[in-house]
């Protein structure tokens, strides 16, 4: 029983690392971008370096069982690729470059909440109000969008991380670059919940 209460956890404990290892990115992310790196350069380097990292482990552990590629699953890939890597990473980057790391990772929130939007349209999700699994999943759609629209609308301090060290400042970003930041995190969490969404039939084809 332990062992497959153990195994059961996993998944939540990958999610939690997950959020510790966005959490960084973030704030090294800000410090190349306030010092000039362009975002269209972050976003190449990222994804090269990651294509390096797990490109042979991959075609080492997959090379027997992988499919042919077709040209519906050539087209599947690439918007997957557009959605992903080109305008959510590079719309997150823009946003952030314009606010702080707090601010953009309190917007993103929302990606959970649009997601399950989206799968609820395409039927991926099925809302039984009688079920306490399907209420909690609802509660917790409208807590998540009444937080990040809270978070949108309140202009706090923020932290600038680009001196040598960190320092709380009471400025704020330009309310032009404000309003522009705030509709770059929005479309790029529709992207990355789109991201999501189409991968299903790939990583569950049945």
């Amino acid at each position: 029983m332990g062992l497959r209460m153990s195994e059961s956890a996993k998944p939540y404990f990958a999610m939690v690392c997950l959020q510790f290892g966005y959490a960084g990115m973030n704030l090294v992310t800000k410090a190349v971008l306030d010092r000039g790196m362009s975002h269209y350069v972050l976003v190449s380097y990222r994804n090269a370096f990651a294509t390096a990292a797990i490109a042979p482990f991959s075609f080492l552990s997959e090379r027997k069982v992988r499919s042919k590629i077709t040209f519906p699953i050539f087209m599947h890939i690439f918007v997957l690729a557009l959605l992903g890597p080109v305008i959510d990473q590079n719309l997150y980057y823009i946003g952030l470059k314009l606010t702080s790391p707090t601010f953009s990772s309190a917007v993103s929130n929302i990606v959970p909440a649009i997601t399950f939007i989206l799968a609820t349209l395409f039927r991926m999700e099925k809302v039984e109000m009688r079920k306490v699994r399907c209420q909690v999943k609802v509660v917790g759609t409208l807590v998540t969008l009444v937080g990040s629209i809270l978070v949108i609308l309140y202009k706090g301090p923020f932290i600038n991380f680009s001196r040598s060290h960190l320092s709380t400042t009471t400025s704020l970003p330009l309310a032009g670059n404000y309003l522009k930041a705030t509709a770059f995190l929005l479309v790029a969490s529709l992207s990355w919940a789109s991201f999501f969404i189409l991968q299903v039939p790939f990583i569950d084809p049945n």
